[in-house]
């Protein structure tokens, strides 16, 4: 099934041209169907790149998702036109008396400052605090993650001694519906230069760690009934998407190691060996099925209170 997109959003396009079935707004009107409404915070400079990466893996589900595109009302993008924000994008104050089947928060260039000092950290507590009774289920990345984290439990993050950076090896340590099908051992990209401890997450009554890397640390938690769930990695990146993150870094002369595990004999000057699709689809389906399809309303009434489901 399609993802409902603006009519001329330039992201359907690109999912077009690659085969993700991504439904204009007039068609989707005309479906007697209710689609997932799913909300989209966007705190990355790169609008368009990281909806592409959503858009795509949420494309590739039976499940018809209508999608609301979000950024920050209290900063102004310096990366994306205003007249493109405008077009296709509303702010929270738009979209806080609705209710939503999933919430995305994603990452943002941002983890340096504590979390009090972002410019927008009063607006993101704000959507924080409102996901609660008006999503069924939130899914944070990366930075999203650390911020959702920090606001709920009150886990703070910490400084990493160098930047974890590459693509590393997990495994399950606490099984559950969001992590069907994975298999014993699974790729993920990470890029940061902060972390959350596992111990800090696993000493959190209602939270569980759910997968971790013995060198990148804390991969996804999650609460009771995956209400909110928190990806400190970046599985939804395209292929070259450290590679261009490196070359970024090399030209600033900002102090990089090549990322580990990810170009064909960690040679830089080859090809990068894509090893996470596969977990990454996995991963935002199980979502979209079991997290959000399988526990939302069709008339979206009040968010039900958490359910206690097992997996493998």
């Amino acid at each position: 099934m399609p993802i409902k997109v603006p009519d001329n959003l330039p992201a359907k396009e690109i999912l077009l041209r690659e085969g993700v079935f991504a439904m204009g707004e007039y068609r989707a009107f005309h479906q007697d169907i209710r689609p997932l409404k799913i909300a989209i915070l966007n705190l990355m400079p790169n609008k368009i790149e990281t909806e592409v990466q959503l858009l795509r893996l949420l494309g590739n589900t039976p499940l018809q998702t209508d999608i609301t595109l979000l950024h920050t009302e209290s900063h102004v993008s310096k990366h994306t036109p205003a007249e493109y924000l405008s077009a296709f994008y509303k702010v929270f104050s738009d979209v806080r008396g609705e209710r939503f089947d999933g919430l995305i928060v994603t990452g943002a260039p941002v983890e340096l400052l504590p979390f009090e000092e972002v410019s927008y950290w009063d607006e993101l507590c704000a959507v924080f605090e409102w996901s609660r009774a008006n999503v069924t289920s939130s899914l944070h990345i990366c930075w999203g993650a650390q911020a959702a984290l920090y606001y709920h439990y009150g886990v703070n993050k910490r400084p990493l001694p160098a930047k974890m950076f590459g693509v590393f090896e997990h495994r399950v340590v606490t099984p559950c519906d969001l992590t069907r099908g994975f298999d014993d051992v699974f790729m993920a990209p990470h890029s940061r230069h902060t972390g959350v401890a596992e111990e800090n997450a696993a000493d959190i009554p209602g939270l569980s760690v759910v997968a971790v890397s013995p060198e990148a640390g804390l991969y996804i938690a999650a609460d009771e009934g995956c209400r909110r769930i928190f990806v400190t990695g970046h599985s939804e990146y395209d292929p070259d998407t450290l590679k261009k993150e490196y070359e970024r870094d090399i030209a600033k002369g900002a102090p990089v190691a090549v990322p580990k595990g990810y170009f064909e004999g960690n040679d830089p000057s080859r090809e990068p060996v894509v090893r996470w699709r596969a977990h990454s689809s996995l991963l935002f389906s199980n979502w979209l099925n079991y997290c959000v399809y399988q526990e939302t309303p069709y008339d979206l009434c009040p968010a039900p209170p958490p359910r206690l489901r097992s997996g493998s």
